[in-house]
């Protein structure tokens, strides 16, 4: 899936966070968005996720040459990111369950299998409440790279991640995100985008 900017620009208040930018993130590609605290990042990434709109510019959708209507956007893209939350009256399990109402996950993938991918298979039936920070972020993760979208954005996806875990990430990325597109904010943590093909920094 492709994601073109053009001369995108987006302002709160009288104050221009960014403006004039131009940018095509193409299909099947990792991609990353990197720049400073209050850059604009995440207000990109959520731009592209369909959730905010620009103040000037617009965006333009693409998958096999057929343009995406931004009410059609749902259908296409999973978001992972620290600000957003999970329900935590859920176990890990049953949020997988609920996600697979609203979007499938890759292929032949079944909840048992992500389970185990999560690496916290001991943990399935626990309320995500009592959650560590770094085990929702697993969560998150999981569902967001594991869904069958065209594209996958990820805001800074390393947050409340040990060792470990970023070690997790990578491979998840490396196993299940060949051939697929993807976007990932970053404060320049470089950890969070090894193997990307293309960097925005704005």
């Amino acid at each position: 899936m492709q994601a073109t900017l053009h001369n995108i620009g987006k302002q709160f208040g009288k104050k221009w966070i960014f403006k004039g930018l131009n940018f095509t993130f193409e299909s099947a590609q990792h991609s990353v968005i990197t720049g400073g605290n209050g850059s604009g990042k995440s207000t990109l990434l959520l731009m592209l996720a369909g959730y905010i709109t620009p103040t000037s510019g617009k965006i333009e959708w693409a998958k096999n040459g057929c343009s995406i209507a931004p009410q059609e956007l749902f259908a296409h893209i999973a978001l992972a990111s620290p600000y957003l939350e999970l329900i935590e009256e859920f176990s890990m399990e049953e949020m997988l369950h609920f996600q697979l109402k609203f979007k499938s996950f890759l292929a032949g993938i079944t909840v048992g299998q992500l389970v185990e991918l999560s690496g916290l298979a001991d943990s399935k039936n626990k309320p995500l409440k009592h959650f560590s920070s770094g085990m929702k972020q697993r969560v998150k993760l999981l569902l967001a790279i594991m869904s069958s979208a065209d594209l996958v954005l990820l805001d800074e996806p390393c947050s409340n991640l040990d060792k470990k875990a970023i070690e997790w990430y990578h491979n998840l990325k490396h196993n299940y995100g060949a051939n697929r597109s993807f976007i990932i904010c970053s404060n320049h943590n470089i950890t969070e985008y090894l193997d990307v093909e293309r960097i925005l920094s704005i």
